[in-house]
């Protein structure tokens, strides 16, 4: 594993025309499911035929994260500046609330959601500061994290803040083991976790991995043999954090002199969306998220913000088995 290298020209790509494909799940049928930024999701069959689900036309949502509930409908993360929370989207188009509110308080734009093995939905909110450009720095950490309950209809019942103070939240994962929650703090540049006690209440934060300069962590997977993976935007860069805490990068794609010049926006705290628009890059298009699919899951797959297209490559480690895996969508 720490030989393993990948050059632009490895990757290959599944989909084509995908709009925003931010955030990519894998399942054992060999299907594909990722964000769309028309308002829902875009399945891809293992025959590399596409469909787009999308919600109907009472609310258009800026989709970021997605999960899959054993029922097999979608929830969507909303991060459009006039919206947030989580929405409920089935297979027919039908688009509805899950969780807009907690304790009382609207949530405001929404990063990511996520479904662990238990049904608990896990989800983040990067900043509560509009606009969230004002959040791009190192020294906010007004982040946090909601879990909420699901009952047998994949209705969203108590809801609860379970952690706060992040350094912008992006992707949290139930690890394997079903004990700690992996958070990726994107401009803290740091991967934390929390140890997760018998009612979903979180521990104290305890940092798996800090980085350095050009690295923005946003998605995370774990592989069978303890490892994290986390893609970093802007320098399209992969990293494995091993179980010792070893850092390896598998995959860089960016163009040097342009990551420095974001760097040093970023060090003035001047850093904004449209600097992150601007990745120069030989292939890649700012890559956000990361899964493993194929039959022996060692097919990676890079979601990204700026590309119409998933990467792919093979991976020499198989990734850990997701909740989702088994669902029949």
């Amino acid at each position: 594993m720490e030989n393993f290298r990948l050059r632009p020209d490895d990757l290959g790509t599944v989909g084509t025309g995908l709009q925003r494909p931010e955030c990519v799940l894998c399942f054992e049928s060999g299907d594909l499911v990722v964000s769309n930024g028309d308002g829902g999701v875009t399945r891809i069959r293992p025959d590399g035929s596409q469909s787009h689900i999308l919600g109907d036309a009472q609310r258009r949502i800026a989709v970021n994260g997605i999960a899959v509930t054993a029922r097999g409908e979608f929830l969507l993360a909303d991060l459009a500046l006039d919206g947030g929370g989580v929405w409920r989207l089935r297979r027919d188009g039908a688009l509805a609330p899950f969780l807009l509110e907690v304790d009382g308080v609207t949530l405001p734009p929404t990063n990511f959601v996520g479904v662990d093995a238990k049904g608990r939905v896990w989800v983040t909110v990067s900043t509560r500061l509009a606009p969230r450009d004002r959040a791009f720095r190192g020294d906010v950490a007004d982040g946090f994290i909601v879990l909420a309950e699901m009952d047998a209809d994949g209705m969203a019942g108590a809801a609860r803040v379970v952690a706060a103070g992040l350094g912008y939240t992006n992707e949290a994962i139930v690890d394997p083991s079903g004990d700690w929650l992996v958070v990726n703090e994107t401009f803290a540049r740091r991967t934390s976790r929390y140890r997760i006690a018998a009612d979903g209440t979180l521990g104290a934060r305890e940092t798996v991995a800090e980085y350095g300069a050009g690295v923005f962590p946003d998605g995370l997977a774990f592989d069978v043999e303890g490892g994290i993976w986390l893609t970093s935007v802007v320098s399209n860069r992969l990293i494995r954090a091993a179980p010792d805490g070893a850092q390896t990068v598998v995959f860089e794609d960016c163009d040097a002199a342009a990551l420095a010049r974001i760097e040093d926006i970023f060090q003035r705290g001047e850093l904004s969306r449209e600097h992150l628009a601007t990745v120069a890059s030989a292939r890649a298009g700012s890559i956000s998220s990361i899964a493993f699919g194929g039959a022996d899951r060692r097919t990676a797959c890079l979601g990204n913000l700026l590309d119409d297209r998933i990467y792919t490559f093979r991976s020499p480690v198989a990734g850990a088995e997701p909740p989702h895996w088994r669902v029949r969508l």
